[in-house]
Order: C-alpha cells, then sequence, then structure tokens
C-alpha cells in the first residue's frame, strides 16, 4: 500500500528527507503541467517549477492537512503563477518608466547640447572684450570682480558688459527665430 500525500507531507515537515523526496518525485510532473497551464510558456513553467521546488522544504510547514496535499500544492503553484506575474508586470512598468526618463533625459542633454552650441556660435559673433568677458563669468566661472582684474577693467564695466551680451545675444535669437 501506498503511503498517502498527507502522510509523506506530515513526515517531510517533521524533516524527513525520503518523504520529502518522494512528494517531489510525485508531484512534479504536476507542478509542471499546472504551472505550464497558466503560463503557456514552457520555460517559464519550468521555472516556476524549480523555484517550487527549492523553496518547498520551507513551504510545506504550513500544509495544515485541512484538506488534500495537492490541493495545497495547487495553491502554492497559483501562488508562484502569479507572483510571477506581479514581478514581470512591475519590471515592465519600471522598463517602461525608465525609457520614458532615458528619452526625457536625451532630449534634454540634446537642447542643452544645442543651446550650448548655439551659445558658442553667438560667442564667435561678438566683439572680442565681450567674449573675454563672457567666457570668464559664465556658469559663475569668476565673480566680476575677478574678471575685472583678468581683464584690467573695473567691476562696473565687466557689469556694463554682462548686460550688452545678453541684448546683444537675445537680438541675435530673435531675428534667428524671425527667419
Amino acid at each position: 500500500m501506498e503511503t498517502s500525500d498527507e502522510d509523506l507531507a506530515q513526515a517531510a515537515i517533521e524533516g524527513d528527507a525520503e518523504a520529502f523526496a518522494a512528494l517531489l518525485e510525485r508531484h512534479y510532473d504536476r507542478i509542471f503541467r499546472l504551472a505550464y497551464r497558466l503560463t503557456g510558456r514552457e520555460e517559464q513553467a519550468e521555472d516556476i517549477t524549480q523555484d517550487i521546488c527549492a523553496g518547498l522544504p520551507s513551504k510545506i510547514a504550513g500544509f495544515q492537512a485541512r484538506s488534500k496535499f495537492t490541493t495545497w500544492l495547487y495553491r502554492v503553484v497559483v501562488n508562484a503563477v502569479e507572483d510571477t506575474r506581479r514581478r514581470q508586470a512591475t519590471r515592465s512598468r519600471a522598463a517602461l518608466g525608465w525609457g520614458d526618463v532615458e528619452q526625457m533625459r536625451r532630449a534634454e542633454a540634446a537642447e542643452v547640447a544645442e543651446a550650448v552650441e548655439w551659445l558658442q556660435t553667438a560667442m564667435r559673433l561678438l566683439p572680442l572684450d565681450l567674449q573675454e568677458t563672457l567666457a570668464l563669468t559664465l556658469e559663475d566661472e569668476m565673480t566680476h570682480a575677478q574678471a575685472g582684474e583678468v581683464l584690467g577693467v573695473s567691476e562696473g564695466t565687466v557689469s556694463w558688459r554682462l548686460v550688452e551680451i545678453r541684448k546683444r545675444l537675445r537680438a541675435m535669437r530673435q531675428e534667428e527665430l524671425a527667419q
């Protein structure tokens, strides 16, 4: 007479490795078939089956013999498939979100590169004294006082030059947009 699943499960809970091995041997194909029916993909069903078998030693303690062992085991398989679907959906959403973030980052980088290129081109059209002033003060590289010291002019002259630069750059941009 064959030992029942419930008796094997109880023995496995108590640490009987042979009972556990017998349960796995008896139900491996059943686990795989259900996982395959739920996923429709052989490789995914195989992965889920392997995960279930690897985790079953810790899960089997949850079997309380209120129902048949196979009923409990089917629930474990269904839960594992649902967990896999949730993880895939989360990864998919994250990947989509990452794609959006990456597209925005690239678009922003392209805008910045275009603006820098425009500024470099526009700077070359400015008189030399304004080019030097802008180069020294761009991105807060130097204060107005420091730039004035380097250029041999007053801090007020540097400030005036920067106002003049902004005015000329705005005019260049307006002219480009009008074309």
